[in-house]
């Protein structure tokens, strides 16, 4: 196993010590070196996942020549522009073996990394408005049971106890019927996941590299040697692809096509205001969800913008549809002022479920398609694309997202299977 270099470790008695000295003596976070001329791996995407993915390949594996090329900054993309939300409350078994894993490493994760990520676990209640929802939610209640992670089937009094400012009137247009609980799940403070990536990772050596876009791949004997960089060529032993809704535009750069289209998918929060709501909740009508951050603010989001599109923005039509679930929800919510608009471009896949595995192009590697939910797997995606980088092979949990599903159609259609809004 790789050793860390020599950094300063974060605790309490380390904030007094600096506070005392006028914070003079923190260390900077992580380099920003220039990149070599080769490695034994090159990471395309400083997001969540290409960071867990270079952190993992020197912790688990002892692969410390390894670099993270990023063409903006670190966390600039979906990882800086999503609503943070982890859960692993999936139909099928491989979905749930995924995101539970994901999990449990989420619950060590701070201090794992020595960076507070802000864990949460206060719990997601999904809200079911019929006899008909109620069915698909214990069908979901039964199918995570069965593997092997926590669920629950509320009843309407149940989710009323969690979030009692809900719309519960006879004339509420989505009545509440009750719903799905995942106690565990929760949420995480976006930015920071990156930052303790990061900072870990180049602990351990690895050279994280912003401000350098790729704009080719080297390709000798039908085999991925390195990037084409805008700050020039990078050899490497293995590439990996982790660059979330431009996963198609890169492999485009390869030679192959991937079964992916880019939507945007956007969120917002309102200004802060007192403790309301301590727990995460969605409504399968309108798919809206939303949750009050440590700061007060109400987080909303809900379904993707219909459109293929790259933009970092989304739209009006969408955002009227988002605002006008979140007041079917909590009607007293009305009065509140939304402070932040954004949209991360997320890439969909026809079965809703990742993509990891090789690529057509031996020597590159595959982290894509996660859509809606890259983030609550950032550290199982890091954990996996290192396994298949370091040793070619497929890690257990991987093997059943290979592209080749879309061959033999073995898909794990998880936009039908748990009802997922998006």
């Amino acid at each position: 196993m790789a050793h860390a270099r020599t950094a300063n470790r974060y605790s309490a008695l380390s904030l007094v010590r600096e506070g005392l000295r006028g914070h003079s003596g923190w260390q900077q976070a992580w380099r920003s070196p220039e990149p070599k001329a080769a490695y034994d791996a090159v990471i395309i995407g400083g997001g969540g996942q290409g960071l867990a993915t270079a952190y993992y390949l020197a912790k688990n594996h002892g692969m410390t020549k390894v670099a993270v090329v990023e063409k903006g900054w670190i966390g600039g993309g979906n990882t800086g522009r999503n609503t943070s939300t982890i859960r692993s409350n999936y139909f099928y078994p491989e979905s749930v073996a995924l995101y539970d894993y994901s999990l449990k490493l989420y619950e060590t994760l701070g201090k794992e990394l020595n960076y507070n990520i802000m864990f949460s676990q206060r719990g997601v209640v999904t809200v079911a408005h019929s006899d008909a929802e109620m069915e698909i939610a214990a069908r979901i209640v039964n199918a995570m049971q069965i593997n092997d992670t926590d669920a629950e089937l509320f009843s309407r009094d149940q989710v009323l106890e969690k979030a009692p400012l809900l719309n519960s009137g006879d004339q509420a247009r989505y009545p509440i019927f009750g719903g799905v609980w995942q106690g565990r799940a929760g949420v995480a403070r976006h930015d920071a996941v990156a930052w303790g990536y990061a900072r870990a990772a180049d602990g351990f050596g690895v050279d994280i590299i912003q401000d350098c876009a790729v704009t080719g791949f080297l390709i000798e004997n039908g085999r991925c040697v390195g990037v084409e960089t805008s700050r020039g060529e990078i050899r490497a032993g293995a590439v990996g692809i982790a660059t979330a809704g431009n996963s198609g535009v890169v492999a485009g750069m390869a030679g192959f096509n991937l079964p992916i289209k880019s939507y945007s998918l956007q969120a917002m929060v309102s200004e802060p205001v007192k403790p309301c709501l301590d727990t995460v909740v969605l409504y399968l009508g309108t798919g809206t969800y939303l949750f009050q951050s440590d700061k007060g603010e109400i987080v909303v989001g809900g379904g993707i913008d219909r459109i293929p599109s790259y933009a970092q923005r989304g739209n009006p039509p969408v955002q009227a549809t988002v605002l006008s679930g979140m007041l079917e929800m909590f009607p007293s919510f009305g009065q509140l002022k939304m402070l932040r608009q954004w949209a991360g471009v997320v890439d969909v896949v026809p079965d809703s479920s990742p993509i990891i595995g090789p690529s057509p192009v031996p020597g590159l590697y595959l982290n894509c398609g996660w859509g809606t939910g890259g983030f609550k797997a950032i550290p199982a995606g890091g954990v996996l694309l290192a396994h298949l980088i370091a040793t070619g092979e497929h890690h257990d949990i991987s093997r059943p997202f290979d592209l080749d599903r879309f061959r033999t159609g073995r898909l794990i259609d998880e936009a039908a299977g748990s009802g997922i809004a998006h």
